[in-house]
Protein backbone atom coordinates (compact mmCIF):
# COMPACT_ATOMS: atom_id res chain seq x y z
CA UNK A 1 0.00 0.00 0.00
CA UNK A 2 1.37 3.41 -0.98
CA UNK A 3 2.32 5.68 1.90
CA UNK A 4 -0.27 8.36 2.65
CA UNK A 5 0.52 11.90 3.67
CA UNK A 6 -0.27 13.04 7.20
CA UNK A 7 -3.12 15.17 5.90
CA UNK A 8 -4.53 12.23 3.88
CA UNK A 9 -4.59 10.16 7.06
CA UNK A 10 -6.42 12.87 8.97
CA UNK A 11 -8.83 13.65 6.13
CA UNK A 12 -9.70 10.08 5.13
CA UNK A 13 -9.10 7.95 8.23
CA UNK A 14 -10.23 9.97 11.25
CA UNK A 15 -12.42 7.88 13.55
CA UNK A 16 -13.07 10.50 16.23
CA UNK A 17 -12.73 14.26 16.42
CA UNK A 18 -13.88 16.84 18.92
CA UNK A 19 -13.46 20.41 20.08
CA UNK A 20 -11.22 20.94 23.09
CA UNK A 21 -9.72 23.91 24.92
CA UNK A 22 -11.80 26.70 26.39
CA UNK A 23 -14.92 25.82 24.38
CA UNK A 24 -15.06 22.30 25.79
CA UNK A 25 -14.15 23.50 29.29
CA UNK A 26 -16.96 26.06 29.38
CA UNK A 27 -14.43 28.90 29.52
CA UNK A 28 -14.83 30.36 26.03
CA UNK A 29 -15.03 34.11 25.58
CA UNK A 30 -15.53 36.23 22.46
CA UNK A 31 -11.89 35.92 21.41
CA UNK A 32 -11.45 32.20 22.10
CA UNK A 33 -9.90 29.94 19.47
CA UNK A 34 -11.51 26.67 18.43
CA UNK A 35 -9.08 23.87 19.30
CA UNK A 36 -9.79 20.61 17.48
CA UNK A 37 -8.40 17.20 18.41
CA UNK A 38 -8.83 13.90 16.63
CA UNK A 39 -7.85 10.26 16.31
CA UNK A 40 -7.06 8.60 12.98
CA UNK A 41 -6.64 4.92 12.19
CA UNK A 42 -3.71 4.31 9.87
CA UNK A 43 -4.52 1.38 7.52
CA UNK A 44 -2.77 -1.78 8.76
CA UNK A 45 -0.77 -2.42 5.52
CA UNK A 46 1.09 0.85 6.10
CA UNK A 47 2.81 -0.78 9.09
CA UNK A 48 4.32 -3.46 6.87
CA UNK A 49 6.80 -0.97 5.38
CA UNK A 50 10.08 0.13 6.95
CA UNK A 51 8.72 3.65 7.18
CA UNK A 52 5.82 3.51 9.63
CA UNK A 53 2.81 5.83 9.70
CA UNK A 54 3.10 8.95 11.87
CA UNK A 55 2.03 8.77 15.51
CA UNK A 56 0.45 12.23 15.24
CA UNK A 57 -0.28 14.98 12.75
CA UNK A 58 -0.80 18.74 12.76
CA UNK A 59 -3.58 20.31 10.73
CA UNK A 60 -4.98 20.69 8.21
CA UNK A 61 -6.83 23.48 10.04
CA UNK A 62 -5.26 25.89 12.48
CA UNK A 63 -5.38 24.69 16.10
CA UNK A 64 -5.97 21.10 14.92
CA UNK A 65 -3.97 18.12 16.17
CA UNK A 66 -4.56 14.37 15.74
CA UNK A 67 -3.07 11.14 17.06
CA UNK A 68 -2.87 7.72 15.46
CA UNK A 69 -5.17 5.36 17.35
CA UNK A 70 -2.47 3.19 18.93
CA UNK A 71 -0.48 6.19 20.17
CA UNK A 72 -3.66 7.74 21.51
CA UNK A 73 -4.51 4.57 23.46
CA UNK A 74 -0.95 4.28 24.73
CA UNK A 75 -1.07 7.81 26.15
CA UNK A 76 -4.54 7.26 27.58
CA UNK A 77 -3.32 4.16 29.43
CA UNK A 78 -0.63 6.36 30.99
CA UNK A 79 -3.43 8.68 32.22
CA UNK A 80 -2.23 11.58 30.08
CA UNK A 81 -4.61 14.41 31.03
CA UNK A 82 -4.92 15.88 27.54
CA UNK A 83 -5.81 12.51 26.07
CA UNK A 84 -8.31 11.53 28.76
CA UNK A 85 -10.00 14.91 28.49
CA UNK A 86 -10.17 14.52 24.72
CA UNK A 87 -12.11 11.28 25.24
CA UNK A 88 -14.61 13.14 27.42
CA UNK A 89 -15.19 16.26 25.34
CA UNK A 90 -18.88 17.23 25.19
CA UNK A 91 -18.30 18.68 21.71
CA UNK A 92 -17.93 15.71 19.34
CA UNK A 93 -17.69 16.66 15.65
CA UNK A 94 -17.00 13.33 13.90
CA UNK A 95 -17.53 9.73 14.99
CA UNK A 96 -17.26 6.44 13.09
CA UNK A 97 -18.13 2.96 14.37
CA UNK A 98 -14.51 2.55 15.48
CA UNK A 99 -14.72 5.91 17.22
CA UNK A 100 -17.83 4.76 19.07
CA UNK A 101 -15.95 1.68 20.26
CA UNK A 102 -13.14 3.94 21.45
CA UNK A 103 -15.53 6.12 23.43
CA UNK A 104 -17.12 3.01 24.92
CA UNK A 105 -13.66 2.19 26.33
CA UNK A 106 -13.36 5.43 28.29
CA UNK A 107 -13.71 3.65 31.60
CA UNK A 108 -10.96 1.17 30.70
CA UNK A 109 -8.39 3.97 30.60
CA UNK A 110 -9.21 5.43 34.00
CA UNK A 111 -7.20 4.36 37.03
CA UNK A 112 -5.60 5.74 40.16
CA UNK A 113 -2.69 6.81 37.99
CA UNK A 114 -4.67 9.97 37.21
CA UNK A 115 -3.66 11.33 40.61
CA UNK A 116 0.03 11.39 39.72
CA UNK A 117 -0.44 12.39 36.08
CA UNK A 118 -2.93 15.23 36.57
CA UNK A 119 -1.17 16.56 39.65
CA UNK A 120 2.19 16.19 37.91
CA UNK A 121 1.07 18.34 34.99
CA UNK A 122 -0.28 20.91 37.40
CA UNK A 123 2.96 20.87 39.39
CA UNK A 124 5.01 21.50 36.25
CA UNK A 125 2.96 24.58 35.47
CA UNK A 126 3.05 25.60 39.14
CA UNK A 127 6.83 25.79 38.88
CA UNK A 128 6.43 28.27 36.02
CA UNK A 129 4.16 30.34 38.22
CA UNK A 130 6.70 30.32 41.03
CA UNK A 131 9.44 31.38 38.62
CA UNK A 132 7.27 34.29 37.45
CA UNK A 133 6.75 35.40 41.04
CA UNK A 134 10.48 35.34 41.69
CA UNK A 135 11.30 37.25 38.51
CA UNK A 136 8.32 39.61 38.16
CA UNK A 137 6.68 39.69 41.57
CA UNK A 138 3.51 38.07 40.16
CA UNK A 139 2.59 35.28 37.74
CA UNK A 140 2.02 36.06 34.09
CA UNK A 141 -1.61 35.42 33.16
CA UNK A 142 -0.84 32.89 30.44
CA UNK A 143 0.63 30.56 33.05
CA UNK A 144 -2.13 31.16 35.55
CA UNK A 145 -5.07 30.43 33.35
CA UNK A 146 -4.72 30.31 29.61
CA UNK A 147 -5.38 26.86 28.05
CA UNK A 148 -2.24 25.93 26.10
CA UNK A 149 -3.22 23.22 23.61
CA UNK A 150 -1.13 24.16 20.60
CA UNK A 151 0.69 20.92 21.39
CA UNK A 152 -0.46 18.15 23.70
CA UNK A 153 0.89 18.58 27.21
CA UNK A 154 -0.06 22.03 28.48
CA UNK A 155 -2.96 22.55 30.92
CA UNK A 156 -4.17 25.31 33.32
CA UNK A 157 -3.56 24.42 36.95
CA UNK A 158 -6.73 25.40 38.76
CA UNK A 159 -9.05 23.74 36.28
CA UNK A 160 -6.87 20.63 36.04
CA UNK A 161 -6.59 20.22 39.81
CA UNK A 162 -10.35 20.57 40.14
CA UNK A 163 -10.87 17.88 37.48
CA UNK A 164 -8.34 15.65 39.24
CA UNK A 165 -10.05 16.01 42.61
CA UNK A 166 -13.54 15.38 41.24
CA UNK A 167 -12.41 12.42 39.13
CA UNK A 168 -10.78 10.81 42.15
CA UNK A 169 -13.89 11.42 44.23
CA UNK A 170 -16.47 10.13 41.75
CA UNK A 171 -14.67 7.98 39.19
CA UNK A 172 -16.15 10.15 36.41
CA UNK A 173 -14.26 12.73 34.34
CA UNK A 174 -16.25 15.90 33.62
CA UNK A 175 -14.30 18.63 31.88
CA UNK A 176 -16.84 21.45 31.78
CA UNK A 177 -16.02 23.73 34.72
CA UNK A 178 -19.67 24.53 35.41
CA UNK A 179 -20.12 26.94 38.31
CA UNK A 180 -16.36 27.54 38.45
CA UNK A 181 -16.46 29.45 35.15
CA UNK A 182 -16.62 32.95 36.63
CA UNK A 183 -13.99 32.39 39.37
CA UNK A 184 -11.59 30.96 36.79
CA UNK A 185 -12.21 33.77 34.33
CA UNK A 186 -11.60 36.26 37.13
CA UNK A 187 -8.14 34.73 37.56
CA UNK A 188 -7.51 35.07 33.84
CA UNK A 189 -8.51 38.73 33.96
CA UNK A 190 -6.06 39.35 36.79
CA UNK A 191 -8.77 40.14 39.32
CA UNK A 192 -7.54 37.62 41.90
CA UNK A 193 -4.39 38.15 43.93
CA UNK A 194 -1.52 35.73 43.60
CA UNK A 195 -1.86 34.87 47.30
CA UNK A 196 -5.49 33.83 46.76
CA UNK A 197 -4.60 31.82 43.65
CA UNK A 198 -1.83 30.07 45.55
CA UNK A 199 -4.16 29.26 48.44
CA UNK A 200 -6.73 27.90 45.97
CA UNK A 201 -4.14 25.64 44.35
CA UNK A 202 -2.93 24.41 47.74
CA UNK A 203 -6.49 23.59 48.82
CA UNK A 204 -7.24 21.70 45.60
CA UNK A 205 -4.00 19.73 45.88
CA UNK A 206 -4.84 18.70 49.44
CA UNK A 207 -8.38 17.74 48.45
CA UNK A 208 -7.09 15.65 45.53
CA UNK A 209 -4.61 13.90 47.83
CA UNK A 210 -7.40 13.09 50.28
CA UNK A 211 -9.68 11.83 47.49
CA UNK A 212 -6.93 9.55 46.19
CA UNK A 213 -6.98 7.60 49.46
CA UNK A 214 -10.57 6.47 48.94
CA UNK A 215 -11.13 6.77 45.20
CA UNK A 216 -13.42 4.27 43.44
CA UNK A 217 -10.98 4.12 40.52
CA UNK A 218 -9.11 0.81 40.02
CA UNK A 219 -5.37 0.63 40.70
CA UNK A 220 -4.56 -0.02 37.02
CA UNK A 221 -6.26 0.61 33.67
CA UNK A 222 -7.77 -2.32 31.78
CA UNK A 223 -4.91 -2.85 29.34
CA UNK A 224 -6.22 -6.19 28.11
CA UNK A 225 -9.55 -4.70 27.06
CA UNK A 226 -7.80 -1.88 25.18
CA UNK A 227 -5.34 -4.27 23.55
CA UNK A 228 -8.18 -6.53 22.38
CA UNK A 229 -9.85 -3.50 20.81
CA UNK A 230 -6.67 -2.49 18.97
CA UNK A 231 -6.11 -6.05 17.73
CA UNK A 232 -9.64 -6.29 16.33
CA UNK A 233 -9.37 -2.91 14.64
CA UNK A 234 -5.99 -3.67 13.06
CA UNK A 235 -7.18 -7.08 11.86
CA UNK A 236 -10.33 -5.61 10.32
CA UNK A 237 -8.26 -2.94 8.57
CA UNK A 238 -5.94 -5.59 7.11
CA UNK A 239 -8.89 -7.66 5.92
CA UNK A 240 -10.47 -4.63 4.26
CA UNK A 241 -7.27 -3.96 2.32
CA UNK A 242 -6.87 -7.55 1.13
Amino acid sequence: MQRLSDLDLVRDHTVYSCVMGSRAFGLATDGSDTDRRGVFLAPTPLFWHFEKPPTHADGPADEQFSWELERFCELALRANPNILECLHSPLVEHLTDTGRELLALRGAFLSRHVHASFAGYALGQRKKLDADVRLHGAPRSKHAMRPQYRKPGGDPRLRLLTSCRDLLRTGDLVIDVGEQREPLLAVKRGEVTWADVEAWMNRLTAEADAAAARTPLPPEPDRRRVEDFLFRVRRASAAAAA
